[in-house]
């Protein structure tokens, strides 16, 4: 089953969905890009190398390195190894530590001394096997990498599933902020098994959702009531409604980036929702103490009362919202940080203009606005978002 993702729709626009079936394919199509594939199965991880054969970037790079961290590595990596050699490319690996402060210049260097040793050329292909922060560190070594070589994304969390491993964005970390240096480079391919996600934990599982329900009240009406008639099963993590809040995601976010691809215009701004206090909350309270869904939903939870004060939010989302997180295994945090504190870590956020903060603000659900807002009316809610923890 193939789902093109076209450009042309408006931020309110519903579509009629079919249901999924495994091997699920959705085309990204972005101007001036090559567009590849996003499949979606229980066993497509299995045929990652005869994939690669037909696809042609990558049929005949005479070396394929996979990047994967010390969580995954252990589960799929030889999975992922003996698909690659059964179509005859020569395989090599890096296993780098798990975890979010691996995503930093030191190891990216370390990736492209390991790079060089093996003496990888233009015309070989990195595989990043792993959730989001192997995805954007595999993905900004190799698109920096002899000025870049091929990727290709094989997401094994739901999270990167749904929204890392598509759009094209890389980075690692800086002391002073998430993802302040990257790249767009826009996978070869993507391959997201399925059967990796029976590995997550809890928290990772709910990390996901964070994501999917960012991107369902973004989307519109037939996607969020969809996601909110079926959070119990997503939750609970139903094989069928799983893979159709995937596709769904994938959907979306491929028709955005193909309006914005460089985040230039405006549009794909969308995909910030509920990240700028996100960040904050994770810098502040330590890269980890809380996944990154988990962050985001908290980002989400502010910025919709933000909007029911400057913006004319409606109430109704405000809790209709509320309500589909809670049911996502996403309860507001208890955790706050001083107002100040929060606001300085926000205006050093990479997409800060004129040192005025920005929030991608809900209108209604499908509907979105991207404000500046001044520092004394965001440290005003701050300070009524601490107390109310």
């Amino acid at each position: 089953q193939e789902r093109p993702a076209h450009c042309a729709r408006g931020p309110a626009r519903t579509r009629e969905r079919r249901r999924i079936v495994p091997a699920t394919k959705v085309i990204v199509n972005i101007p001036d890009e090559r567009p590849y594939d996003v499949r979606i199965g229980a066993d497509v991880l299995d045929g990652l190398g005869n994939y690669l054969r037909r696809i042609d970037a990558t049929a005949n790079a005479p070396r394929i390195l996979v990047i994967s961290d010390d969580n995954v590595a252990p589960l799929y990596l030889e999975e992922a190894k003996a698909s690659l050699r059964a179509a005859d490319y020569r395989v090599s690996e890096i296993v780098v530590p798990a975890g979010e402060k691996t995503k930093s210049v030191e190891v990216a260097s370390e990736i492209w001394e390991a790079m060089a040793g093996l003496k990888l050329g233009r015309d070989c292909a990195v595989v990043a096997l792993g959730g989001g922060v192997v995805g954007d560190l595999a993905g900004f070594t190799a698109s920096t990498f002899m000025r870049g070589i091929t990727v290709v994304q094989a997401p094994t969390s739901l999270l990167a599933m749904v929204d890392s491993s598509v759009g094209g964005k890389t980075g690692v970390n800086l002391s002073a902020g998430k993802n302040l240096v990257g790249t767009f480079t826009q996978p070869a391919y993507v391959c997201a098994s399925t059967k990796t996600l029976s590995t997550l934990s809890s928290r990772e599982w709910a990390c996901g959702c964070g994501e999917v329900a960012k991107t369902a009240l973004i989307d519109g009406d037939e996607f969020f009531f969809w996601l909110s008639d079926n959070a119990s099963a997503l939750a609970s993590r139903d094989h069928d409604v799983t893979a159709e809040a995937i596709a769904r995601s994938v959907v979306f976010k491929a028709d955005v980036v193909a309006q914005d691809k460089t985040e230039s215009r405006g549009v794909r701004e969308c995909l910030n929702y509920g990240h700028t206090l996100g960040h904050a909350v994770e810098s502040l309270a330590g890269y980890g103490t809380y996944s990154h869904g988990a962050a985001v939903a908290e980002g989400m939870r502010f910025a919709a009362r933000l909007g029911a004060a400057i913006a004319g939010t409606s109430i109704d989302v405000v809790r209709a919202q509320d309500n589909l997180l809670d049911e996502l295994g996403l309860p507001a945090l208890s955790w706050s940080a001083a107002p100040e504190d929060m606001l300085a870590v926000m205006k050093r956020d990479k997409k800060v203009r004129g040192g005025v903060v920005k929030f991608v603000l809900p209108i209604d659900i499908g509907q979105w606005e991207l404000r500046e807002v001044e520092d004394d009316v965001i440290l005003e809610h701050l300070a009524a978002w601490a107390r109310s923890k």
